[in-house]
């Protein structure tokens, strides 16, 4: 491949400017931006490394530890607010917002576990972890909604490239604070509030809504994006199970940081690639179309055509029908109950009223209850199983490995067998939910390497879940309010978990423990960490688990009969004729010399980046 270079004059220097602004403003700039923001902004995963310093630093009991797991949940998942903020205002105000909230709860939750400031309450520590953990729902909303809104007949590769980053982020942010702060977990703390921060004001103004011209390879473009995650991954699963097997020292870690970060930025070179062909071809248009012979056409086809429209190149000849007003327009609280067909534009309350996301909504809060009780006590897990503090850094690590495939299998896997088999979606979530009981009962009996497992099988269904809901709500609701109805769907997260973790999971292991010591003679004097040891710790939470999730599986099921006859048909019919009615219009305009097609331009002007 040949870029431009300076050497031909004032020629030269223009390409080489023109090149430039089209890598800088292009969509597939936006893509790696978002790829890398995602990869350090899961820290909401990473809960299992450092709760264990948590209860014992604040002296707190399982039930207590839950209940502020339980906030970090909902602090995650409880995305309405930036749903609605990103309906009226632009990307770049969703992310600054994230930013903010990120550093101003992770910062104030450090600064409570290295005990800088005076021991807080608890209901301070669960608004500190709830404000951090809502900043993700920022961060999703104006990043990977930006991503779909920019690639909609590609919606399944997108959410399960941009969340298979997001999944990886906790191994990649172990790896960064061994290499900076070797074995201080409590110092993991402040790097999940400063690094998502830094990364986000870096790339703000890079990710936002953009018009593209129609490209044929996108998918093969994104499964390029996708070969090179998988090797990220691949490498980090190689690196943990050394890691475990040789000690290493920060320098050691250091060295695999520099892999990372090279692994981190190599979409980079696919970038410049993509909008180096999109450049190269909008040149040639231009230069193929000399103004005398774009004058002699206009002249040929629009003989009477009047000198003020000749004036305004961009002024398009017809005008558009007026659209109705307020006054015709139905009350959204009259149509919240009216039929509208599938993969249609529905309004947030058709959507959040209808059965099918009653459906999704019911099976979400059983399913995501169970597989997010494992996350949030992986430490607890650990320790009642026997392993050490470091086996459980590498169980976490490890878990956000499998996340990332799963989150590969939900989003990438569904996309291609739907295309190419028609298979549903809400039937591949059905599996997936089937799937998770096992994992739940290998640590409700604690199997042979139950952890090893068990951590394998949680976190594949845990990752395949999250595209899976976040596709099915954008086919079944369609695009229009997608940011709002994204966020409604994942409140059933929050949900379950506080039923399923902080209610059962929480106050059965705080039995058991109190148990163990009243059969050593023992009393728990206040202020005092309460822990327990065992298989019988966790044993009949995840019995009660596994029936619930069998429940969800079962009302997935009930939406896969619903859903069949419209998984059949073309789902993303409408989205290509959109694209080919706003190509042939463009071709058109350029025929009557109307202007020249431009292939990467924002949808919002307020968006666009000045670099003059």
């Amino acid at each position: 491949m040949v870029f431009p270079v300076a050497g031909g004059g004032d020629g030269g220097w223009a390409d080489m400017r023109s090149f430039a602004l089209q890598v800088l403003r292009g969509r597939w700039l936006m893509v790696f931006a978002t790829s890398i923001l995602m990869s350090v902004s899961g820290a909401s995963y990473s809960f299992g490394l450092y709760s264990n310093d948590i209860k014992s630093t604040l002296g707190y009991d399982q039930s207590t530890l839950n209940l502020l797991s339980f906030f970090k949940d909902l602090g995650s998942n409880i995305g309405l607010v930036s749903g609605l903020v990103s309906e009226i205002t632009p990307p770049w105000v969703v992310l600054s917002v994230g930013a903010v909230f990120n550093f101003c709860g992770y910062f104030m939750l450090w600064l409570a576990v290295t005990q800088k400031i005076a021991r807080p309450k608890v209901w301070h520590m669960c608004f500190y972890i709830f404000i951090g953990a809502n900043s993700h729902t920022f961060t999703n909303t104006g990043a990977l909604i930006t991503g779909v809104k920019n690639f909609p007949e590609s919606r399944g590769v997108v959410i399960g490239v941009s969340e298979g980053y997001i999944s990886l982020s906790t191994a990649i942010v172990t790896q960064f604070y061994h290499a900076f702060y070797g074995n201080d977990t409590k110092a993991l703390i402040f790097l999940m509030a400063s690094l998502p921060m830094a990364v986000s004001f870096v790339f703000i103004r890079v990710i936002r809504i953009i018009k593209g011209a129609r490209q044929p390879n996108v998918a093969k473009v994104f499964f390029q994006f996708l070969y090179i995650s998988l090797i990220l991954a691949l490498f980090l699963l190689i690196m943990i199970i050394v890691q475990k097997n040789v000690k290493f020292t920060q320098s050691a870690y250091g060295g695999s940081v520099a892999v990372v970060l090279f692994l981190l930025f190599l979409p980079l070179a696919v970038v410049i690639k993509q909008e180096y062909m999109l450049w190269k071809s909008s040149k040639k248009v231009i230069n193929d179309r000399s103004p005398s012979t774009r004058t002699s056409e206009i002249e040929k086809q629009n003989p009477e055509t009047p000198p003020s429209a000749k004036a305004l190149p961009f002024t398009s000849p017809t005008s558009s029908p007026p659209s109705p007003s307020a006054e015709n327009q139905d009350s959204c609280w009259k149509t919240m109950f009216q039929k509208v067909d599938r993969g249609e534009d529905h309004t947030i309350l058709q959507a959040v009223f209808s059965i099918d996301m009653l459906l999704l909504f019911l099976a979400t809060t059983c399913a995501l209850g169970g597989t997010l009780t494992v996350m949030d006590n992986l430490g607890q897990l650990g320790l009642s199983f026997g392993y050490s503090r470091a086996d459980i850094s590498m169980f976490a690590s490890l878990i956000s490995i499998w996340i990332y495939f799963g989150k590969i299998l939900g989003g990438v896997v569904s996309e291609i067998l739907l295309t190419k088999y028609k298979f549903p979606r809400t039937l591949m979530l059905t599996l997936v939910l089937l799937l998770s009981c096992a994992g739940f009962l290998l640590i409700a009996f604690k199997a042979p390497y139950a952890l090893y497992i068990s951590s394998i099988i949680i976190g594949l269904c845990f990752g395949a879940q999250w595209p899976l809901i976040f596709a099915i709500i954008s086919e079944l609701f369609g695009l229009k309010y997608y940011s709002t109805l994204y966020n409604f769907g994942v409140v059933a997260s929050p949900v379950g978990s506080f039923l399923l973790n902080v209610k059962t999971t929480g106050y059965l292991y705080d039995r058991e423990a109190k148990k163990q010591l009243a059969a050593l003679g023992l009393e728990r004097k206040p202020g005092e960490e309460l822990n327990c040891v065992g298989g019988d710790c966790f044993k009949l939470p995840f019995i009660l688990i596994t029936a619930v999730t069998l429940f969800a599986t079962l009302l997935s099921l009930i939406l896969v009969l619903r859903t069949s006859n419209f998984y059949k048909g073309d789902i993303y019919k409408k989205f290509r004729e959109k694209v080919k009615a706003a190509e042939s219009g463009q071709v058109m305009a350029d025929d009557n010399g109307v202007g020249l097609p431009k292939v990467n331009e924002s949808q919002n002007t307020a968006l666009s980046i000045n670099f003059n």
